[in-house]
């Protein structure tokens, strides 16, 4: 198989995702500044003239965001803020029109994420009930902005987070155990908000877009059956969560104190289905047949592997309803319960484990990407594998076998060249997977 070629089709069509997902076309198509009034997807809200339009963008989208506003509706934007992540060498610029730009931390919340959320609930201080914010989220907020509950500490809540993300908590999980403990989280922003009205516009990071998940629901009130300590007890992260955190999470109410009454509207911008959809188009633009299998998997990533790894085998040695040219499209989020102390993320640790899975075999090619381009601690999108990846880990003096137990799927995966670099995208909506059959 002509490596290159699969590698450039494996670009081309992750590409192809991130077009149909860019945040800054999606907010501003959705925008109109129509004399008095904004008009969001075709409804109208009225702005008197000494109204204050307001701009909320959080998230790993949030500087496209912020620009896709800032086209639209130009000088009508009172202030705003947007809370970003940097990536390492990344300079972020100062400001978007008149909407400041600051960075937040993510995974974990550190003292930039507190800065931020201070700047949050200023930026939306003192508002009137005939003010205006467009709250413009993505995923990666939780993290990226943050005000600690009375009697937790940002150092709790750190620690909370990396107990849970080491534990495998899915994105349901870790937030809903998040959302107490924050005075920003479970539709708190939108109570800080009020009386003012919120129009939320939402870049999906979650699967199935549930409201209260997606950065931990900032203008969305809490599902009030989630039970925070079931959740963290199910995950054996109870016992060792922070006392603060034990207490916040026994004696908080089901539900926030926000009751989402000034949220008007709230649109789905994008997710990770429309960027399956945008990759099949690609797919089929390099000469392949598409096929999207699914666009909500979860699961143990080296699991997965094993699992996609199978469907591409038996397409590829005929067994299935089609024939090569193919490419297996999926979406979806896995999780990595961490046992070792390497360095990955969930994509290269799916990438590595199907390595194993197809090693030997011809004519396929599994790729494993971030579509915001920051796979975990890999620094790098994910990865690209074949039947013969696993031998050039194997040449280059290392074991695939015994990395990947080590969670060490980004130093097997640059030994055999399968390393995806993008930088980042810009946007967010969860991870794209690919099965190559050329013909």
């Amino acid at each position: 198989m002509d490596l290159e070629r699969a590698r450039a089709d494996v670009l081309a069509i992750f590409r192809a995702a991130l077009r149909r997902v860019d945040p800054e076309a999606l907010v501003r198509d959705a925008l109109v500044l129509d004399g008095d009034a904004i008009v969001v997807r075709g409804t109208r809200y009225p702005l008197a003239p000494d109204a204050r339009l307001i701009i909320v963008a959080i998230g790993k989208a949030a500087v496209g965001m912020a620009r896709g506003a800032t086209a639209a509706l130009g000088a009508r934007i009172d202030r705003g803020i947007a809370v970003t992540k940097a990536l390492p060498g990344e300079e972020l610029p100062r400001s978007v029109g008149p909407i400041a730009v600051v960075a937040g931390s993510h995974p974990v919340p550190d003292q930039a994420s507190v800065a931020a959320g201070r700047r949050v609930l200023e930026t939306v201080a003192g508002l009137r009930p005939d003010d205006l914010v467009l709250a413009l989220i993505s995923g990666g907020g939780s993290a990226l902005v943050e005000a600690p509950a009375e009697g937790v500490t940002l150092e709790d809540i750190a620690r909370t987070t990396d107990l849970l993300l080491r534990a495998g908590a899915d994105i349901g999980t870790l937030n809903a155990v998040r959302r107490p403990l924050s005075r920003i989280k479970g539709g708190r922003l939108a109570a800080a908000i009020s009386p003012a009205r919120v129009v939320n516009l939402i870049v999906s990071d979650v699967l199935g877009n549930p409201l209260p998940v997606i950065a931990s629901g900032p203008t969305i009130p809490a599902d009030p059956g989630l039970d925070p300590v079931a959740l963290a007890r199910g995950l054996g992260a109870w016992d060792h969560l922070p006392g603060p955190v034990r207490r916040a999470l026994t004696h908080a109410p089901r539900q926030s104190t926000g009751s989402g009454d000034n949220v008007v509207e709230t649109i789905i911008l994008a997710d990770a289905a429309a960027a399956a959809q945008a990759a099949a188009e690609g797919a089929r633009e390099r000469g392949y047949y598409a096929a999207v299998l699914g666009t909500r998997f979860a699961g143990e990533a080296r699991e997965f592997a094993r699992f996609w790894a199978e469907l591409a085998r038996h397409a590829r040695t005929g067994g299935g309803p089609v024939r090569p040219p193919v490419c297996l499209i999926g979406a979806g989020e896995m999780t990595v319960t961490v046992r070792g102390d390497g360095r990955g993320g969930r994509n290269t640790e799916m990438a590595l484990a199907a390595a194993l899975a197809i090693d030997g075999l011809p004519g396929v090619v599994i790729a494993s990407l971030a579509t915001d381009g920051d796979d975990g601690l890999s620094g790098a999108a994910g990865g690209m594998v074949d039947g013969v990846t696993a031998a050039r880990i194997r040449d280059a003096g290392l074991d695939p076998v015994a990395l990947l137990a080590a969670n060490d799927s980004a130093r097997a995966l640059a030994a055999a060249g399968g390393l995806i670099q993008t930088g980042s995208t810009g946007t967010n909506v969860n991870d794209l997977y690919l099965a190559l059959l050329p013909g």
